[in-house]
């Protein structure tokens, strides 16, 4: 989808997701020692917040004017500081070894671009840093609920693991999560990559 087609998703009032973060950062982040972090497709800044929130210096970057705008109001209403960047993934070049964590969560970019895009995250980790990836697992388009239909753009953790060239993979594979809403529960099926840049 391209920019205007996401700010017409996020156009509203309404977040268009929730603004508690990720269950998958709480849980991954929590053993890190706050540093600079880099949000790679922050949408409405929900994940961005919450880190500035736990002592981040944060970056996020997103091509949604709009979702940039929602995430900046969230930034202004807790009280926390977020360095804002409205830039087309493809086009964005991270500063070299600059970050302690860098996380893309959901960007579903066909394969060629998301290998491009990860090659940039893994290059930007700091010695001792890590990258968080979360998206749609492959599985999730037959056994799980949500995300996109296109198998396509889906993840599957040795793709996104063996994009991430000169880290080691500290975890990979599928995750689950409970997904609610007026149409009831079901459970989505995730791909979960963590991986570190050593320090020597």
């Amino acid at each position: 989808m391209e920019r205007e087609g996401w700010n017409a998703r996020y156009e509203g009032s309404e977040l268009l997701w929730t603004a508690a973060p990720n269950q998958f950062l709480v849980a991954e982040v929590a053993s890190l020692t706050p540093g600079r972090a880099l949000d790679l497709g922050c949408g409405e800044g929900r994940n961005a917040v919450w880190l500035a929130e736990h002592g981040w210096d944060v970056t996020a970057i997103d091509f949604s004017d709009v979702g940039i705008a929602k995430g900046k109001e969230m930034a202004a209403h807790r009280g926390v500081e977020v360095r804002w960047v409205i830039e087309d993934l493809n086009r964005y070049d991270p500063p070299a070894s600059a970050f302690e964590l860098v996380i893309g969560f959901y960007i579903h970019i066909p394969p060629d671009q998301l290998s491009a895009l990860l090659a940039k995250a893994a290059q930007a980790v700091a010695p001792g840093g890590s990258v968080l990836v979360v998206g749609h697992d492959l599985t999730n388009l037959e056994d799980g609920y949500g995300g996109p239909q296109d198998p396509s753009l889906l993840y599957t953790s040795d793709a996104i693991a063996s994009a991430l060239a000169g880290l080691e993979v500290l975890k990979q594979g599928p995750v689950r999560r409970i997904v609610e809403n007026e149409d009831g529960r079901f459970e989505a099926i995730d791909t979960l990559v963590r991986a570190e840049r050593s320090v020597d």
